[in-house]
């Protein structure tokens, strides 16, 4: 642990050099640009994450396989967006590969040509196999037909359920949300002091695991023609569905400000038949140490809707390259390295979901999952669309608009009122983003 601590470091203090005995052959200890480039020196900053604890460990093998020397700088994700913010705005060199978030960051980016286009690096190595990636997490990481980064963690919406308490009410695992409803009003009102539904209420917390039923009543948040979709029939079906269940079915006295360490600690403790979340955080829930239901917890793809099942599938985290760094091509040597199928099912075995459909496929790639959560993953990912929120640049604000109406709906207010106003609202917001 100690080990992994002293490469985490801040970027205006400190580089940390990876290898033993490397340092002296980079030229001049890391300077920015062309010197970088002829010396073989990478520059990667990463994001706190198991994933890049991983990545850390092996890099001394890629070292040592390319003659490259590798530089990380890791820090927090507060941390990374204020460097990036103000790094990249300056045009800097200094940083070769960037670790981002695809959803979050990433059309600003690429939008400020931050990053630079892997168009013809991603189909150039037929071994390495940019098809391999899943579509979901794949658009996610292009901007208006170029692809500016490779997902490395990905995530999707999955059905997170109580055994025991669908085998003593009779019931089979809900595959529509219309017997999803219908199962947690049965086994609410068999066992009042459960909840029969559970989810995250917080009004920007909610959007992400909300765009999975607005995607299955088969709505969106934006439209093909770029305008708010937020008041069409579907959007307000998905709102009134939403927040009906935490509502009608929701535990007593919900509060409306839950992220998902809250709704995770009901379902965990016992308090919810159903509860719906991101496949990602499931040892929270199996993890006998901390949940109360490991034993008897199960796992299910997102119910249907009118449209179909369609969680999202999307990729948290991606690498890519800055435009302004000298090193583009030993920058992507590392993230050919970082992404490839050894590398991606070597951290998968670990806990971290993947993008690669080979390593999902192979059943060492799901040795370490419960069989029926890596079933569902499988659905998901077949069937997942590529955001869990409004692909904008201010994701932030677009999220406070757009999860109003969740939070009117779980307080059992007039929903088609307050989508009609989130509508006006957001549509304004994408008119001045245009602008």
């Amino acid at each position: 642990m100690e080990r992994r601590k002293s490469r985490v470091l801040a970027m205006t203090v400190l580089t940390t050099v990876l290898a033993g005995g490397s340092l002296a052959a980079c030229s001049g200890g890391g300077g920015g640009g062309e010197g970088d480039a002829e010396s073989g020196t990478v520059r990667v900053t990463l994001a706190n994450h198991v994933w890049t604890d991983a990545i850390v460990e092996a890099i001394p093998q890629f070292e040592e396989e390319t003659g490259l020397t590798v530089e990380v700088t890791q820090l927090g994700e507060d941390q990374l967006s204020a460097q990036y913010n103000v790094q990249l705005n300056a045009g800097t060199d200094e940083i070769d590969v960037m670790m981002y978030r695809p959803l979050q960051e990433g059309k600003l980016f690429a939008q400020n040509g931050y990053l630079a286009d892997l168009t013809e690096r991603v189909s150039s190595n037929a071994d390495w196999q940019w098809d391999d990636f899943q579509q979901g997490p794949v658009d996610s990481t292009t901007f208006e037909d170029q692809v500016v980064g490779v997902p490395t963690i990905t995530e999707r919406e999955v059905l997170y359920y109580r055994k025991d308490l669908l085998e003593k009410a009779g019931l089979e695992v809900p595959q529509t949300l219309e017997e999803l409803e219908a199962a947690a009003k049965q086994i609410k009102e068999q066992n009042p002091d459960i909840a029969g539904f559970v989810a995250r209420t917080g009004k920007s917390p909610a959007v992400t695991q909300f765009s999975s039923f607005l995607y299955g009543f088969g709505g969106d948040f934006i439209d093909d023609e770029g305008n708010s979709s937020l008041d069409s029939p579907e959007a307000k079906e998905a709102y009134a569905y939403y927040g009906r269940m935490i509502n009608d079915y929701g535990p007593a006295n919900v509060s409306t400000d839950m992220s998902w360490p809250e709704a995770m600690a009901i379902f965990t403790q016992g308090g919810s038949a159903f509860y719906t979340e991101a496949d990602s955080l499931y040892q929270n829930a199996t993890d006998p140490a901390n949940s109360q239901v490991a034993e008897t917890v199960g796992f299910a793809p997102m119910p249907a809707g009118p449209d179909g099942s369609k969680p999202y599938n999307v990729p948290s985290w991606g690498l890519g390259i800055n435009e302004a760094s000298a090193n583009q091509d030993n920058a992507w040597k590392f993230i050919e390295w970082a992404t490839s199928k050894d590398m991606v099912m070597q951290i998968q075995k670990e806990g971290v979901p993947g993008p690669r459909t080979s390593v999902w496929q192979d059943p060492a790639g799901t040795e370490t999952y419960p069989e029926d959560l890596a079933a569902a993953i499988e659905v998901s990912a077949e069937n997942g669309v590529g955001h869990d929120r409004p692909l904008v640049i201010n994701v932030g604000e677009a999220r406070e608009i757009v999860g109003d109406p969740i939070v009117v709906g779980i307080t059992d207010g007039d929903v088609d009122a307050a989508a009609d106003a989130a509508d006006e609202a957001f549509q304004q917001f994408l008119d001045d983003e245009r602008e």
